[in-house]
């Protein structure tokens, strides 16, 4: 597993338009896993999805290149990410809440 000193790199995304109900979370965790990427996708009460990403920079941009998109029955209408400074403990896998 990476540690906060290996390059890895921290991401948190709200991604916004027909986001929830469509397998977003769930498919984004299936990106992010094959990606190696750790973190989570959970659903927004204004009904946009947060997704956390933790992982090597070029992963992470393909992440954010596939939150754009999204499974094919959502629509996406913007992504808008922020890096965070790595957490002391890194999540163990990526889940979907």
């Amino acid at each position: 597993m990476h540690s906060p000193t290996d390059g890895t790199r921290v991401l948190r995304c709200r991604v916004t338009g027909r986001v929830q109900g469509v397998f977003f979370r769930a498919s984004a965790q299936r990106k992010a896993q094959a990606l190696g990427i750790v973190g989570h996708a959970r659903n927004l009460a204004d009904g946009s999805v947060e997704v956390l990403a933790i992982g090597p920079e070029a992963a992470l941009a393909e992440m954010r290149a596939w939150l754009a998109v999204g499974p094919p029955a959502a629509r996406v209408t913007a992504v808008d990410c922020s890096p965070e400074p790595p957490p002391e403990a890194l999540p163990r896998g990526f889940s979907a809440r």
